[in-house]
């Protein structure tokens, strides 16, 4: 199991926690040194069943300053990709990735249901 994240993130703190605490193991990659490549991107979209839009930092200081809200309409599947291959900040977090589902942020909930 791959925990996509970003150390300063609370979101991201509380939900390693909660993987530690249910023993669960994985494997730590920071978003901000690796970034997903756009074919990571594409094949967790895949997996995940969400719509793109919800990879989608929408928080971020980033995706604020770009205006991204206004303008993710009018780009394409292809530029949302490299929009968010560009830079890890722009990507909501944490990440799951397993062979099986792709989870994208942190809710309790819809953690268990997978993972417990």
């Amino acid at each position: 199991m791959l925990f996509v994240e970003y150390s300063k993130c609370g979101t991201c703190r509380k939900a390693k926690k909660w993987l530690d605490e249910h023993s669960i193991e994985y494997i730590d990659r920071p978003i901000k040194e690796e970034n997903p490549t756009l074919e990571e991107l594409k094949a967790w979209h895949r997996i995940s069943g969400l719509p793109l839009r919800k990879f989608f930092n929408t928080s971020g200081t980033l995706y604020k300053e770009m205006k991204l809200k206004d303008r993710l309409g009018d780009m394409t599947e292809d530029e949302q990709y490299e929009l968010l291959a560009s830079d890890g900040m722009l990507v909501k977090r944490p990440v799951i990735v397993t062979d099986d589902y792709v989870l994208v942020g942190f809710k309790e909930t819809e953690w268990s249901e997978k993972m417990l």
